[in-house]
């Protein structure tokens, strides 16, 4: 028997019931900063740019984060069963479809070179009162913001951003992603591919073990932190300093920002894939 007490019995684990409520209750914990805001400012009708977008973006619902679930094949030695057999039946074609895209990804080297200028083609040639955070100033003119995209570039690889591209912006990008070539062209330095994990680790619910959901939620909050501060909105009055993309310490603190997430992202990515061929086998 393994040191923390638990057993195996017909390829179940078996965690005594000190042990899953131990663990339930410090997933409680480390998630009420997160979620306690959240819930507040909901009740409040209070709109927040940067963090309501882990819960509006991606469903899953603040009720259901905090559901403690401890992952494939394990059980309460006197309490809830593993997951039914029916139910990784049913799932297993998105199993593939994730272990695929997974795959793919992490076989890719990380590319650094986006400077975050996917949330400038998001309002490139918008007026202030057209762009999705309207409650916020932009911190340039409408015509600086066209004219920095049209100097720099795009080279967005992330179909979920690229789609939300205006117009104009969409021929500017060096990639023209689509759901269809979504596992051809995702990589580990992408953003938006790192704080997908988070979806993808909750796609997988209930077998992924909530200590690995929340790491990867806690992965996609900070790089969404980076992803605002890096974006053409003044975020100043809600404590977030730009990263002024625009000029070159900014370009080197975005990649320097950059090159962390994908190492923290990698581990993780890691593990939804050791998920996804435990589930196969």
């Amino acid at each position: 028997m393994p040191e923390d007490g638990t057993a195996y019995h017909h390829r179940v684990r078996l965690l005594p019931r000190s042990v899953w409520l131990e663990r339930e209750h410090a997933h409680h914990a480390r998630l009420a900063p997160y979620i306690q805001p959240h819930l507040e400012r909901r009740r409040l009708h209070h709109k927040h740019p940067v963090h309501d977008f882990l819960f509006t973006y991606y469903s899953y619902r603040p009720a259901q984060l905090m559901q403690w679930h401890p992952g494939f094949g394990v059980a309460c030695e006197d309490g809830p069963g593993p997951v039914d057999a029916d139910i990784l039946a049913r799932r297993l074609p998105v199993v593939r479809q994730l272990h695929t895209l997974l795959t793919a990804t992490a076989s890719r080297p990380p590319m650094l070179g986006c400077f975050g200028l996917h949330e400038w083609a998001m309002v490139y040639r918008q007026s202030p009162a057209e762009v999705r955070h309207a409650a916020w100033p932009l911190r340039h003119s409408p015509d600086r913001i066209a004219a920095i995209v049209d100097e720099r570039g795009v080279r967005c690889s992330h179909f979920d951003a690229f789609r939300f591209f205006t117009g104009p912006a969409r021929p500017l990008n060096v990639l023209q992603p689509s759901r269809e070539s979504q596992h051809e062209l995702e990589q580990g330095g992408c953003l938006h591919a790192n704080m997908d994990l988070y979806k993808w680790a909750c796609k997988l619910m209930p077998f992924t073990p909530s200590s690995l959901v929340l790491s990867c939620f806690e992965l996609a909050r900070d790089i969404r932190t980076l992803d605002m501060r890096a974006s053409p909105y003044d975020l100043q009055p809600l404590g977030y300093s730009p990263v002024r993309i625009e000029t070159p310490d900014g370009k080197a603190e975005y990649t320097a920002a950059q090159r962390g997430f994908a190492d923290r992202a990698r581990p993780l990515r890691r593990q939804l894939v050791d998920l996804c061929d435990d589930l196969l086998s």
